[in-house]
């Protein structure tokens, strides 16, 4: 039975930003860095009011079909509960079509901050990581940045089907996630460049088939990801190369391209972050003056975000 909020509730959400892919681990591997978005949530006696600042302010939609509204009716939804009127205020700084997961971010703090509603009225409600995991990836239709804004630090995702033996709901898919705790001296360097990239578009460059030596390549480089990002910082560059899916986008990709052939080629484990265009830096040691300089001439925006716990909430 749905129970209705009360007017008046109040929470806070604060959702990173993600790199996915890592190189080799396409849509399994991901990131989450400390660029933030945040999402406060008011319940009211009716109707729906939305404010958007900073990123997106002016073209994504201020409505019922706004990607954050929609999580976080999903979110209530999910929880058991509703709310006759919501007063919806987005604080947008995740760059938009980018590359860093900003549509996950969206999804993800729109759902904690729903669920966060509901156990606000009843902390039996409360909604656990590995349901957010899922509901948020219903939305991307893949678990890994998703994923990463949900439980932090660094995640393996995977998806399940019944035919794999899952327990699969009515649309047929579980997705999964586990979170590792990065190497300690690990750090993350984002290249951003002003234009940006269709996910779509760049994702449907990409072959139905692949060679068995190239698929062979990838599962020995993401399973040898896994070690360097944890343990062994010295294998980041082998373990960040990639045959299927880098060089199939560089044609939509020239300055992301070039980009990450300069930095590795000066010995930095560089890839694309997400479907791009931002490049993906990760070393132990202080981005170099001269390449930040050169980001600059050529209009790409060097940010070290660190790395970033998961999604926060806070009940006010």
């Amino acid at each position: 039975m749905t129970r209705t909020l009360p007017a008046g509730l109040s929470v806070t959400a604060r959702v990173p930003a993600s790199s996915a892919n890592l190189g080799p681990g396409f849509d399994s591997l991901g990131m989450a860095l400390g660029i933030y978005d945040e999402i406060e949530v008011r319940t009211t006696d009716s109707g729906l009011t939305i404010r958007v600042e900073g990123e997106g302010a002016d073209d994504v939609p201020w409505g019922p079909s706004h990607l954050v509204v929609r999580a976080i009716e999903r979110g209530l939804e999910a929880s058991g509960v509703w709310a006759d009127g919501l007063d919806v205020v987005c604080r947008n700084v995740i760059p938009h079509s980018r590359g860093l997961g900003s549509s996950a971010s969206a999804v993800v703090g729109g759902l904690a901050a729903g669920c966060g509603l509901a156990a606000k009225l009843d902390s039996a409600l409360a909604t656990g990581s590995d349901q957010l995991v899922q509901l948020a990836s219903e939305f991307e239709g893949h678990p890994d940045n998703a994923a990463a804004s949900v439980l932090g630090g660094i995640v393996v995702s995977w998806t399940e089907t019944a035919t794999d033996g899952a327990a699969a709901p009515d649309h047929g898919r579980v997705y999964r996630a586990v979170r590792l705790d990065p190497h300690p001296t690990l750090r993350p360097v984002v290249l951003i460049p002003e234009e940006r990239s269709s996910t779509a578009h760049t994702r449907g460059l990409l072959p139905e088939v692949v060679a068995h030596g190239d698929a062979a390549f990838n599962v020995s480089r993401a399973a040898l990801a896994v070690v360097a990002l944890t343990q062994r910082t010295d294998l980041l560059l082998p373990a960040t190369a990639d045959r299927l899916h880098q060089t199939q986008r560089a044609p939509a990709l020239p300055l992301t391209t070039a980009w990450i052939a300069r930095l590795r080629a000066a010995g930095i484990a560089a890839t694309v972050s997400g479907a791009g265009p931002t490049v993906l830096a990760l070393g132990t040691s202080e981005f170099p003056a001269e390449l930040r300089a050169l980001a600059a001439i050529d209009g790409l925006r060097v940010v070290e975000p660190g790395l970033a716990e998961g999604v926060q909430v806070d009940c006010v």
